[in-house]
């Protein structure tokens, strides 16, 4: 009788530090952002949610990606992305801007 006390004091305690280590893996890791929305337009700029906190992160519709660091304030990511791209509506028109054209003659 008493080997089965014991073995299930040793599976409540393992039942127990499961949970805690369970637990303590979701406080220090956070979310890991895998589900994103479709991207949203606000002014000039597209932006994608993280379905699982609410955390926000500007999105390039012309190369179809998210970029720049997540906030949940929308100013912020803004004002990060007009102080790193220089006011461009997109990460890819900052990197590449657009060529001149050059007016030729036919002939």
């Amino acid at each position: 009788m008493g080997k089965d006390k014991k073995s299930s004091w040793g599976w409540a305690l393992g039942l127990l530090a499961t949970g805690i280590a369970g637990a303590a893996v979701v406080v220090l890791r956070g979310c890991w952002h895998r589900k994103m929305s479709w991207p949203v337009r606000h002014k000039q700029y597209s932006y994608q949610v993280c379905l699982g906190c609410g955390t926000k992160r500007l999105f390039d519709e012309q190369t179809f990606r998210a970029y720049g660091p997540y906030s949940y304030d929308l100013n912020r990511l803004v004002t990060w992305h007009e102080e790193t791209f220089g006011g461009k509506e997109s990460e890819a028109e900052a990197q590449n801007p657009a060529p001149r054209h050059e007016h030729r003659p036919a002939s």
